[in-house]
């Protein structure tokens, strides 16, 4: 009988504290994982550095990445215990996708082709007020 593989979206926050050699590790780490587990990884999107809406283990920032991909339905589970474990992410979540991703496949990072890993600026927002 064949195993379904269904379509999950992950996203995970990196601590930043570190230093940046330290969240570039953790994200090769994790998205690493994903790819040795999954079917197809369809889209690699590194957010980069940004503020969170509320601080995680006192920290204010955090580094954002969300992976698309296509795995057995056991996989998830496993991913989120490991990101758990792992003190350098903050948060992590999967979710699995109704339909297939509509963007191309992601082709492996080499040295030649990785983007250069640049902060994100911070945006300041002013606090809501409550005006009738």
């Amino acid at each position: 009988m064949e195993i379904i593989k269904n379509f999950y979206e992950s996203m995970f926050i990196v601590d930043v504290t570190d230093g940046e050699d330290a969240v570039k590790a953790s994200v090769e780490k994790f998205v690493g994982l994903i790819n040795a587990n999954s079917e197809t990884v369809y889209e690699v999107n590194e957010w980069g550095k940004r503020r969170l809406a509320y601080p995680i283990n006192d920290k204010p920032e955090g580094y954002y990445v969300v992976v698309t991909f296509k795995a057995d339905p056991e996989f998830p589970a496993e991913f989120e215990r490991l990101a758990n474990i792992d003190e350098s992410i903050l948060r992590s979540m999967v979710i699995r996708l109704e339909n297939e991703p509509t963007v191309k496949v992601a082709e492996p990072a080499t040295e030649e082709t990785a983007p250069a890993v640049e902060e994100a600026p911070v945006e300041e927002t002013a606090p809501a007020t409550d005006a009738e």
